[in-house]
C-alpha cells in the first residue's frame, strides 16, 4: 500500500535506514536504489520477511501476519483503517515498538525506533517460533463449525 506524500515518506525512510546505520529493501516507494538501498516490486514477504533485521511497514493484517510469523520485530507505520489497531497489537505484545502514524513519520522518528529494534528480537522470535506450530486455518474451521452448533 503507497501512502499519501510518497515522495515525502521514501525520502524520510531512505534518510532514518541512514541515520541508524541500517540497510534496506524498499517497496512500494519513489526511492533511489543505492548500496544500502534495494527497490524491489512484488516479493514473497513470507520468503523475505525471516531475512530481515526488522520489518517497517503500513501494518495491514496481512503484512502484519506474515511479518510476525516471519520471528523478527515489527515497526508499524499506519495510515488508515485496522493499521493502527495492528499497530498497537505489536507494540502490546512486545514485538516492536509504539506505532508510527505515517502522518508523523520522519527521519529522526523512524530512525529511533530502527534503533530501538534489538530489545524486540527475543520477543519477536518467541513468537515466530509460536506461529510456526500453530494451524490457525484448522483452528478457526473448529471454532465455526463449534459455533454453528451452538445453535
Amino acid at each position: 500500500m503507497v501512502p499519501g506524500e510518497p515522495e515525502r515518506v521514501g525520502a524520510e525512510v531512505v534518510a532514518a535506514l541512514r541515520r541508524a546505520r541500517m540497510r534496506g529493501i524498499v517497496q512500494g516507494l519513489p526511492v533511489s536504489p543505492g548500496d544500502d538501498v534495494l527497490v524491489v516490486g512484488e516479493v514473497a514477504h513470507d520468503v523475505v520477511f525471516p531475512g530481515m533485521a526488522a520489518v517497517v511497514h503500513h501494518g495491514g493484517a496481512g503484512t502484519t501476519g506474515t511479518a510476525l510469523a516471519a520471528g523478527v520485530p515489527n515497526v508499524v507505520c499506519p495510515f488508515f483503517s485496522d493499521q493502527p489497531f495492528w499497530g498497537r497489537r505489536v507494540a502490546a505484545i512486545g514485538a516492536g515498538p509504539p506505532p508510527l502514524p505515517i502522518s508523523s513519520l520522519t527521519r529522526d522518528e523512524l530512525a529511533a525506533r530502527l534503533v530501538s529494534v534489538p530489545e524486540y528480537r527475543v520477543k519477536s522470535a518467541q513468537l515466530g517460533r509460536l506461529l510456526a506450530v500453530e494451524n490457525g486455518v484448522k483452528n478457526a474451521i473448529d471454532l465455526i463449525e463449534r459455533c454453528r452448533s451452538c445453535g
